[in-house]
């Protein structure tokens, strides 16, 4: 794998009519919002050949409606990224660093900001960067990471909703 892009899933409604926090879909912003994003990374080139993508109905949402400007992607719905740890997340990007050239992940927060952190303090990334992201991972933002030989990370930058409008 040489990239790598976390996403969190874009805005979501308060509720679901299941009540289930899994079930909660995309707001009308979060369906605009992911339509941009996948749109920015398209335009910047950060086309992934394999996703990650957790279970839950807005994360499944913000992908297929990012997955619109990127093409051809290999897709796995893990029902193990829903309010996953870190470090199980990581421990699925490693288990598809072999196959994937480039791999997007669609999760949830607290785990997509707390694995952005570590992957950003282990590749020696600025403060002013690490001040930036640590200040929070807001709904629909995705952090771009090269990764070269060794397996280290590097940002390569974010990507945020509101950068197509600027």
């Amino acid at each position: 794998m040489h990239r790598l892009i976390l996403m969190r899933h874009a805005k979501a409604e308060r509720g679901s009519p299941s009540g289930r926090d899994r079930d909660r879909p995309l707001s009308p912003r979060g369906e605009a919002d992911a339509l941009r994003v996948g749109r920015i990374l398209a335009d910047r080139g950060l086309k992934p050949d394999r996703a990650l993508v957790s279970s839950a109905e807005r994360t499944l949402q913000t992908w297929e409606l990012v997955h619109e400007s990127l093409g051809d992607v290999e897709v796995r719905q893990v029902d193990a990224l829903y309010e996953a740890e870190p470090g199980t997340l990581r421990t699925h990007v490693e288990d598809e660093s072999e196959l994937a050239g480039c791999l997007i992940l669609v999760g949830h927060n607290p785990g997509i900001h707390q694995l952005a952190m570590e992957l950003l303090m282990e590749g020696a990334a600025a403060p002013s960067v690490l001040d930036r992201l640590a200040a929070g991972f807001p709904t629909g933002q995705a952090v771009v990471f090269s990764v070269d030989a060794a397996g280290r990370y590097a940002l390569e930058g974010l990507v945020r909703p509101e950068d197509s409008d600027t």
